[in-house]
């Protein structure tokens, strides 16, 4: 583990928390997630929790920011509704979010503690699910 502490991107913590506090009503979206694409624009997105298991924050944001030409994101946050504040992706995530954007930057920590740091960071030693992918040389 390296942990390189790197830029809080502020702007996107905020963005996640408005979308907590004004669409997650009751107990089907209870988090928020924002990434900021390469480009800069901000996408976000609520979970879809079902009792047979839903989507995270993190895995419809996927989805969304795809619907929405977003294909590389830089870094992104998930925030609780009830002003729960930052936090971390699941075990799940993570690995999703490393197989997708294996150069993402996560913010994670609470209150004045948030930091930003690697999604290799948050998965160390973790298989690469891409490497099945890879075209034969």
């Amino acid at each position: 583990m390296t942990t390189q502490t790197q830029h809080v991107d502020h702007e996107l913590i905020r963005a996640a928390a408005h979308v907590a506090r004004t669409r997650c009503r009751g107990d089907n979206h209870t988090m928020a997630a924002a990434a900021r694409a390469q480009d800069g624009r901000i996408v976000t997105a609520v979970n879809a929790y079902h009792f047979t298991g839903g989507p995270c924050a993190e895995l419809v944001l996927i989805g969304a920011a795809a619907a929405q030409g977003a294909y590389e994101l830089d870094t992104i946050v998930a925030v609780g509704d009830r002003d729960r504040g930052v936090v971390p992706p699941c075990g799940r995530c993570r690995q999703v979010l490393f197989d997708y954007f294996p150069a993402l930057k996560v913010i994670v920590g609470e209150g004045d503690r948030v930091r930003t740091v690697p999604v290799t960071d948050l998965l160390p030693e973790t298989y690469v699910w891409a490497d099945h992918q890879l075209d034969a040389e």
